[in-house]
């Protein structure tokens, strides 16, 4: 029942994946359509974003109330609600409306998934699940490209997307008591449970607050936001620095650029098979170190050459261990019984990291100079670094 379950968490880290691409892909048709500035996508990507973060500092009492299983039910019906309204918008107020619920959903089911694996299988998984959320994302735009070539206009490919959300649903419902059983025999020895989902100890809902006195939390949410500002920077400004900083073709630079996703994706895969093999610590570890070296090839003015995409690639497969494995370290840092909240509150400072730290560096590019792009990264990785051995000494110290 077990394994039948996790096949379920796998399906669903890869549909979850779907609908994060699609909007920059159908936004160049859907702009026009509207008739409201190419800018306006931002606003989209604004809201979707304050709603991720608000469900997701709600999701630990959502969670103790409704339990994982529920929790993701409701929240994929929410996005398979909110892209079927997207397919059917008239304006473009209509898809800022349908936005709310579509951030709202993503980011309760991020939480709550992300602990529950956390909880009840080992390392590996995290690594793999998130590595099917890689495939699900990218797979996404090819979707919506297929749609737009094949004579079908953006709202099919945003209503192909939303059916697949709604099979999905079902398919969670039907698994709800799985998830149950799983949750009532958490201290079954087997092979895939992590050692932290032994706490069954009954707990109480933890706010904001509370989780920013636990002895560690600010590292770990100090952290998380630092990973999360490193992957979005670095994927977003890559193909600029190439052709602005670096003086690389555009159209060369765009399918570099792409690699960084890919190396992210191939990366997990692999760091699957080394969890086992190291503990998460040391794989957070070995992820900062290659995103170092990805920097400092970024920074080498090797002028036109290979080195900036070696440099892009070898950043992706370091960033590609540190989010999950982050995720999966949580219980063991702060227990069974808190885990769901600091998860909660570090995928809401994920959120703010992605949202805040891309457009920031635009200022930088634009006042001062895009070559500081490798040196932007530099900098938040050193802070990621300096949080991630703050933690380690907080829990050292605690367990002494």
């Amino acid at each position: 029942m077990g394994n039948l379950l996790l096949a379920v968490i796998y399906v669903a880290f890869i549909s979850l994946g779907l609908p994060d691409a699609i909007l920059g892909s159908a936004w160049p048709v859907m702009y026009p359509q509207f008739d409201v500035p190419v800018s306006y996508a931002g606003m989209i990507s604004m809201i979707i974003s304050a709603g991720t973060i608000v469900s997701a500092l709600m999701s630990d009492r959502l969670t103790l109330k409704l339990g994982a299983g529920k929790v993701t039910a409701i929240s994929v019906a929410m996005t398979a609600l909110a892209l079927a309204g997207f397919s059917f918008a008239p304006a473009f107020w209509v898809i800022c409306l349908w936005a709310i619920p579509y951030g709202l959903g993503a980011g309760a089911v991020d939480a709550a998934l992300n602990n529950y694996v956390a909880l009840h299988y080992t390392s590996r998984h995290m690594s793999w699940l998130h590595c099917m959320w890689g495939i699900g994302a990218s797979a996404g735009p090819y979707i919506m490209n297929y749609a737009l070539t094949g004579g079908h206009t953006w709202n099919s490919g945003y209503r192909w997307v939303s059916i697949l959300q709604v099979v999905l649903t079902a398919l969670i419902l039907i698994s709800l008591p799985l998830w149950k059983t799983r949750s009532d025999n958490t201290a079954d020895p087997s092979a895939d449970q992590a050692d932290t989902a032994n706490d069954t100890t009954p707990h109480k809902a933890l706010s904001p607050l509370d989780v920013l006195a636990i002895p560690g939390a600010k590292s770990i949410l100090v952290m998380f936001f630092c990973y999360c500002a490193v992957e979005t920077t670095a994927g977003l400004w890559a193909s600029s620095y190439m052709v602005l900083g670096r003086g690389i073709d555009a159209e060369q630079a765009a399918a570099w650029a792409s690699l960084f996703y890919m190396g992210i994706t191939a990366g997990r895969a692999l760091s699957g098979f080394l969890t086992m093999r190291f503990p998460d610590h040391v794989m957070i570890r070995i992820g900062q170190v290659l995103v170092g070296c990805g920097v400092i090839l970024m920074a080498i003015p090797a002028g036109n050459t290979i080195i900036p995409l070696i440099g892009l690639i070898t950043i992706g497969l370091g960033c590609a261990p540190i989010y999950p494995c982050v995720i999966h370290s949580t219980p063991a840092y702060f227990g069974a019984d808190k885990s769901q909240a600091v998860i909660g509150v570090q995928m809401a400072c994920a959120y703010v990291g992605s949202l805040a730290a891309p457009p920031f560096f635009g200022l930088i590019a634009n006042h001062i100079t895009i070559g500081l792009y490798p040196y932007y990264l530099g900098v938040i990785l050193l802070l990621m670094i300096l949080m991630h051995e703050n933690l380690r000494r907080t829990f050292s110290h605690n367990h002494a």
